[in-house]
């Protein structure tokens, strides 16, 4: 039924886009006996561009698991209040850029920082194509601004860390042995009324053979937090076993880098000048706004270009200053 729908959606597209293109040769038409349609047509091939744009962008994922939903890591790097308050800034664009999608989005565990900002924070966001988009997003991002915690207003640098993983269903066997498991309760913290906050309703599994460590307690029932950190640790086995195996054939690098300077893929410089750069992709984008409020498709599209084909964005006019 999944596979249908994929190409019932498929035919559509193609439909819309025969449809569209007949529409603007009939206005192409129109111009070329006199008639003004220069506004409607600017408008018309626009919003045609960025059609085709997201049509492009669901053809350069072909991954095993690009198709599925995706589970979201952040962690802030060295820098105290800082990084902890560009995490937080991350997630928000995440879970914005997720809204913005219709994709629907919950946080499963979250740890607030000492004063601003967050320690770390895991999400999932379920919708079509969700880890294959969010693969762009794996790495360290770097924030260049005025410090609103700094009385003399100097510039600082920050890092955030963001991983991806894929959402496992029961169709891939992930073998969870219960002796290589140490399941921990403990109280939730935050937010969430008397019952969280007074049972030990939350759950940390550890995965004693990997030493993986996920947790959960955003429920009021400790089955239900257990049953999200057991999705969780499916997923992080998953991919702890892909990226095994993919160091093995040598055909990608690992993405987890350090959270630290010269390891970034991405800059979002607010001052001196404002600019989001991706290293990757070398797409630069001025409205950086709009990119924190969750406005990543470009910079996402620009990535699958990249990976797919060795194609840089853009040609350097907006290259940010040396």
């Amino acid at each position: 039924m999944q596979e249908r729908k994929r190409l019932e959606e498929s035919i559509n597209h193609y439909r819309l886009v025969a449809a569209t293109v007949s529409d603007l040769d009939t206005l192409f038409e129109l111009g070329r006996e006199g008639e003004d349609v220069c506004a409607e047509l600017e408008r018309e091939m626009k919003a045609f561009a960025q059609r085709l744009e997201k049509l492009e962008t669901g053809m350069l994922l072909a991954g095993d698991n690009d198709a599925r939903d995706a589970i979201v890591t952040i962690h802030p790097g060295a820098g105290g209040t800082e990084s902890q308050d560009w995490a937080e800034m991350l997630e928000r664009m995440y879970l914005r850029w997720a809204e913005r999608n219709g994709f629907q989005s919950v946080i499963t565990d979250r740890l607030d920082g000492e004063g601003a900002g967050i320690k770390s924070v895991t999400f999932e966001i379920n919708g079509e194509n969700v880890y294959g988009l969010l693969q762009s997003e794996v790495g360290v991002h770097r924030l260049v601004r005025i410090s609103p915690f700094d009385a003399n207003a100097r510039r600082h640098t920050s890092f955030a860390s963001v991983f991806v993983y894929p959402q496992i269903d029961d169709e891939i066997k992930i073998e969870i042995r219960p002796e290589d498991l140490r399941v921990d309760t403990f109280r939730a913290s935050g937010a969430g009324g008397q019952h969280v906050n007074r049972t030990d309703s939350a759950i940390r599994m550890t995965h004693l053979s990997t030493g993986i460590v996920v947790q959960c307690q955003n429920e009021r029932s400790q089955h239900k937090n257990r049953a999200s950190a057991l999705k969780q640790l499916r997923a992080r086995l998953y991919e702890f076993e892909m990226e095994k195996k993919r160091a093995a054939d040598k055909k990608v690098e690992d993405a987890k880098l350090g959270i630290n300077f010269g390891s970034q893929i991405r800059s979002y410089v607010l001052a001196p000048y404002r600019m989001v750069k991706d290293l990757r992709s070398r797409l630069s984008i001025g409205d950086v706004d709009r990119v924190l409020e969750g406005g990543i498709d470009e910079l996402i599209h620009a990535y699958l270009v990249w990976r797919k084909t060795g194609k840089l964005a853009g040609d350097g006019k907006d290259e940010m200053p040396e």
